[in-house]
């Protein structure tokens, strides 16, 4: 990201903002920082935290509740220029984990729906009225789970009898016709297939990678963290679109992954990959 004194630098996936902390400091003084995330609370907290910390850096601090792909709205809304850098790291943090029937984790109501998402149909939604034959697309194109078929046939089956209201029903259902094998919990897919269906995921991703020269200046940098080949994918694709055009170059060719001592300190960074492009003086891509 490289962000400097004086600089304007934008985190999109605000979460606890151990990311923010890294850019703040290095934009004293003098530098403005723009921090979004979907999840209001996550906004007041580390918003709060943030300035509590850095309130004498002499960095101009903005905090902003809604999705990275309403950026460009965003900066005309507070009259911001186009920023210096833009951060996106795509997972979710330890707290978005709670509270909103994400994880099997915990017993919770199966709902999967991001900040103000209300007037869509929640992952209890789905389940509930989805045919069989969407449910298993659902599952197999998001969750790349080649046991979607048999795990819908199943979700269909069992709603006949009882509604799945909750993330320990639904993962129990799914543990009873895939046997686990190894370290991933067969359910595991299938809840971030709903999770990516329910939030349109890959559409918001969509929508912020076609935006990214109306977001960040030539001579920007960008960089975004994934966790899955679905999100990767498309910002692998972007980039070298925009590489081949002309309008940017990759700061590195192959992504950057976690290490094996790094794993080990924090098991949920194994899948992660993060791919940084600087913008052109001249991006018309």
């Amino acid at each position: 990201m490289n962000p400097q004194p004086g600089g304007f630098v934008i985190d999109g996936t605000l979460g606890g903002g151990g990311h923010a902390r890294e850019i703040i400091a290095r934009l004293a003084p003098g530098g403005t920082f723009l921090g979004v995330d979907w999840n209001r609370t996550s906004v007041r907290r580390t918003g709060e935290a943030l300035a509590t910390e850095f309130g004498s850096r002499g960095v101009r601090m903005l905090f902003a509740h809604g999705s990275y792909a309403n950026l460009p709205m965003m900066l005309r809304e507070r009259r911001l220029p186009p920023a210096d850098g833009l951060f996106l790291d795509l997972g979710l943090s330890s707290d978005e984990l709670t509270g909103y029937g994400l994880s099997f984790a915990h017993d919770e109501p199966l709902d999967m729906r991001y900040g103000d998402h209300a007037a869509r149909p929640s992952a209890t939604d789905l389940v509930d009225r989805a045919s069989r034959e969407e449910l298993a697309r659902i599952i197999r194109t998001y969750g790349e789970d080649r046991n979607a078929e048999r795990i819908a046939t199943a979700i269909v089956r069992a709603r006949t009898a009882r509604r799945i209201r909750t993330t320990a029903e639904l993962a129990s259902l799914i543990e009873r016709v895939v046997p686990r094998r190894g370290r991933l919990h067969p359910a595991t897919r299938t809840f971030q297939a709903l999770r990516i269906e329910v939030n349109h995921e890959l559409e918001e991703l969509e929508r912020a990678l076609s935006e990214l020269t109306n977001i960040v200046h030539g001579g920007g940098r960008i960089a975004i963290i994934t966790f899955h080949s679905l999100e990767d994918r498309l910002v692998k694709h972007r980039f070298a679109e925009l590489a081949r055009a002309h309008a940017a170059q990759l700061v590195f060719k192959k992504p950057t992954i976690p290490g094996p001592d790094e794993i080990r300190r924090n098991p949920r960074s194994r899948s992660a990959k993060l791919r940084a492009l600087e913008l052109s003086d001249d991006h018309t891509a």
